[in-house]
């Protein structure tokens, strides 16, 4: 694997995407609690803001997550997540928005923002995974000109059981001209 890779701040119209830290837990703990917002997640609600605090200061090294932010407004309000899988350039995103702000384009802008950078650092191939299910995340994924690769079948174990994960994939030549 190559090295980690900086999270650099990024801009959009509206947000500012900023490297998450561990003093982002007390604001997206209502998120990361929220059963629904978590029902589709790998892992269950969170219990405690400790346990949101204690998540985001584990080291992933080959892991880089963005804070999403209201310009004007340090609070995060939901993050953008993104890993090199594989040498070559092949990446995965994963994505989580505070219910009070679906429906508002934030999460495609946020998401567009990463997955600009991480072609612009040279990355061929952006991929994400969600459970078939999440009719919200696959429609994302969708508009933002992810094609959909394929269903694996009994993929992951969550806290909801064994759950397909529905594959999809973006090339810089699918990418949905803005």
């Amino acid at each position: 694997m190559n090295a980690p890779r900086e999270t650099v701040t990024l801009e959009t119209g509206r947000l500012r995407l900023r490297p998450r830290t561990p003093d982002d837990a007390e604001a997206l703990f209502a998120s990361l609690s929220d059963p629904e917002l978590m029902h589709f997640w790998s892992g269950p609600p969170h219990a405690s803001v400790a346990e949101t605090r204690a998540e985001f200061a584990r080291a992933r090294p080959e892991w880089r997550a963005w804070a999403i932010t209201l310009k004007g407004d340090d609070t995060a309000i939901g993050v953008v997540a993104a890993g090199e899988k594989r040498q070559g350039g092949v990446s995965e995103i994963g994505y989580m928005l505070g219910r009070s702000h679906w429906g508002s384009g934030i999460a495609a802008e946020a998401v567009t923002a990463v997955i600009d950078q991480i072609f612009a650092e040279g990355q061929r191939r952006v991929f994400a995974d969600t459970d078939p299910e999440n009719r919200a995340s696959r429609r994302l994924l969708e508009r933002l000109g992810f094609r959909l690769e394929g269903i694996l079948r009994a993929e992951w174990e969550t806290h909801i059981g064994v759950r397909d994960t529905a594959l999809y994939g973006l090339l810089p030549a699918d990418r949905v001209p803005r």
